[in-house]
C-alpha cells in the first residue's frame, strides 16, 4: 500500500504525458530503494517474502536452490501495492498476477517490473471484480484485511479464488493489548515508522477470526508465522507467535 501522501488518481494523460511518465519512473525506483523513504516496508518485506517462499515450497515440495523452483504455479497477489511480493516471485518462475484498488500503485508496479524486464500481469481492480475467473495455485493477501470493513467478505474472496490443491497466504495484525502498544503507540507515534492514522486498531483480526472464516470457505490451517521488529537493530524476524503482525498459511483440499 502506498502511503497517504503518495495516494491519488491518476490524470487522464497520465500515460503518454513525459512529466507523468517521468514521475513514476522515479516513483517506482524509490519504492525499490532500501535507503529511501520505503525503507522500513522493504525491511519488513524481506522477513515475509522468506516466509511466504518457505511455506509455497513446503506444500508444493519445491527446491527453492533450483532453477525456477515455482515454475507452474499461478500466483494471484491481492492488494500488491508496488509489486513487493510479486517481482521475486515472478524471479521464481511463477505465473504471476498482481491486482490492487489503487490505480497509482498498479502504474508503479508495471513501471517497474518493466524496467526489471518481468513479465507480471497487473490489473486495477478489487478482487470482487475476478472471483469469476479460474482458481490459483497460490493466493496472497497481505496486510490488507486491516484496512477494509466487511473483512470475512474479503476472506470469502480471497478463498474462492483459490484452486482445489491451492494455498492462501493472509497476513494482518492481531487484535490485542500488545498490538495496539506495538503497531499504533510505538510504530507510529514514538519510532515513526509510519503516518499516524495508518492503522485503527479496532480493525486489527484476530488470527482465531480468521481461521474460523476461512474454514466456513473450506479452507484448512497447515501454517503459520508471527514477525517481530527489533528497533535497536532494525530487523525483522520471524517466530512461531502471532501476538502482532501474523501470517496464516491455508490449503484447499484437493476434489477427489
Amino acid at each position: 500500500m502506498l502511503e497517504k501522501t503518495e495516494k491519488q488518481f491518476l490524470k487522464p494523460d497520465a500515460i503518454t504525458d513525459p512529466n507523468e511518465i517521468a514521475k513514476f519512473d522515479a516513483l517506482a525506483q524509490e519504492w525499490w530503494n532500501p535507503q529511501g523513504k520505503f525503507k522500513r516496508v522493504l525491511a519488513f518485506n524481506e522477513a515475509r517474502l522468506a516466509e511466504i517462499k518457505a511455506g509455497i515450497a513446503q506444500y508444493f515440495a519445491r527446491d527453492l536452490t533450483s532453477d525456477d523452483p515455482f515454475h507452474g504455479l499461478r500466483v494471484l497477489d491481492i492488494g500488491c501495492g508496488a509489486g513487493l511480493l510479486c517481482e521475486p516471485l515472478a524471479k521464481l518462475g511463477a505465473d504471476v498476477t498482481g491486482i490492487d484498488g489503487s490505480e497509482v500503485n498498479i502504474h508503479v508496479a508495471t513501471t517497474h517490473s518493466q524496467q526489471e524486464g518481468l513479465k507480471i500481469t497487473y490489473r486495477h481492480c478489487l478482487a470482487e471484480e475476478i472471483a469469476g475467473l479460474d482458481g490459483f495455485d497460490v493466493v496472497l493477501n497481505t496486510e490488507v484485511i486491516e484496512h477494509v470493513y466487511d473483512q470475512e467478505a474479503l476472506a470469502e474472496t480471497c478463498a474462492r479464488l483459490v484452486k482445489p490443491g491451492g494455498i492462501l497466504i493472509m497476513a494482518t495484525l492481531d487484535r490485542s493489548f500488545k498490538s495496539w502498544i506495538i503497531a499504533i503507540v510505538g510504530a507510529e507515534y514514538i519510532l515513526r515508522m509510519l503516518p499516524r492514522g495508518t492503522h485503527d486498531w479496532h480493525f486489527f483480526v484476530k488470527p482465531e477470526e480468521l481461521e474460523t472464516w476461512l474454514n466456513r470457505s473450506g479452507l484448512k490451517k497447515f501454517r503459520h508465522a508471527g514477525f517481530r521488529y527489533n528497533p535497536v537493530t532494525k530487523v525483522w524476524r520471524v517466530i512461531d507467535v502471532p501476538d502482532v503482525n501474523y501470517m496464516q498459511f491455508y490449503h484447499r483440499p484437493s476434489a477427489i
